[in-house]
């Protein structure tokens, strides 16, 4: 059994003090700065690909045969924004990784996509002036940001390996509960698996999608699939929600802006089908995920607070006594 730490305001709790000195690597100002770019981008572009495929317009770099395929990328794109907006607030490496490494999924991903489809591309077979712009942005853009999410990846592992998580007391690690792990094994282990299949398979895969799609449309959402499950799995090996924080803000967004898109364009989708109710259950584990996993912090955060007010202990005289 470990002895309390004693500090200037009295006798701190083991597992306080061990949250205070526990090592993690220091967080890299790239990969800060990075996912802001990123976040900035992805809530621009993003909107523009959502609004136009709500409105019926496929707005993407590539040819679509729906506008459901590129609204989806971009819902998914504005959803994971705000989480990556909140990565400047962690202190250390351990506290971003279940949300930076899938996004790097995601940058490296979708620049494979677009130069394996280069020939589906609005700038090599045209179409309106505007979407072969886009389309002609999109390429050095996606390229270079992929480059840089694995470059500021790399800075981050040259770094320090190890130095204090925090300055001061903390919160206690909140692992996750034993009753979720086998039903966050199973989500994550079915948005990966649908992710591979259709990035690596999408003639055969494709087949599973409940609306009609090409074979960029399939890699796309492929690619946003496996990461999405890079992301659930990351977190599950993580035992720590408050780790994962950055993580459970962006799942319960991604999956309410995906699924108001699948709501305004329910008539494209084939609903009696067995992917539109494994789509349906997969975007449900994920907004299931992220607010009962923000619900458990919280009351871990007020019971933290509870146990670390002021008082006195019993028999202790006051100073007029």
């Amino acid at each position: 059994m470990s002895a309390p730490a004693t500090g200037r305001g009295g006798t701190v709790p083991a597992a306080t003090a061990a949250a205070v000195s526990a090592p993690g690597r220091p967080l890299s100002s790239a990969v800060v700065v990075l996912s802001t770019v990123v976040a900035v981008i992805s809530l621009g572009v993003g909107a523009l690909l959502a609004v136009a495929g709500a409105a019926g317009y496929a707005a993407g770099a590539w040819v679509s045969p729906e506008p459901l395929s590129p609204g989806l990328i971009g819902a998914a794109m504005v959803g994971v924004a705000p989480g990556l907006l909140t990565l400047g607030r962690a202190g250390t490496w351990e506290e971003v990784r279940s949300l930076y490494l899938p996004l790097v999924v995601v940058m490296v991903g979708l620049s494979a996509v677009t130069l394996l489809n280069a020939g589906s591309l609005r700038v090599a077979v045209g179409g309106p002036l505007f979407l072969v712009l886009f389309s002609l942005g999109w390429v050095p853009v996606v390229g270079a940001l992929a480059l840089a999410s694995v470059g500021c990846l790399a800075a981050q592992y040259r770094g320090p390996a190890a130095g204090p998580s925090r300055t001061g007391p903390g919160p206690v690690p909140v692992p996750v509960p034993a009753w979720s792990r086998p039903l966050l094994a199973v989500l994550g282990s079915g948005w990966l698996g649908i992710g591979a299949g259709l990035l690596l398979l999408p003639g055969f895969w494709s087949a599973f999608v409940p609306w009609t799609v090409n074979r960029a449309d399939a890699q796309g959402l492929g690619v946003w699939a496996l990461s999405l499950g890079v992301g659930v799995l990351a977190s599950l090996a993580e035992d720590d929600l408050g780790r994962s924080r950055p993580a459970l803000r962006a799942v319960p967004a991604v999956a309410v802006a995906c699924g108001l898109l699948l709501a305004v364009r329910a008539s494209d989708v084939a609903w009696g089908s067995g992917g539109a109710v494994s789509l349906l259950a997969l975007l449900g584990g994920l907004l299931v995920t992220g607010v009962t996993g923000q619900l458990l912090l919280a009351r871990a955060g007020r019971e933290g607070a509870g146990r670390a007010a002021p008082g006195k202990p019993r028999g202790e005289a006051g100073p007029d006594a």
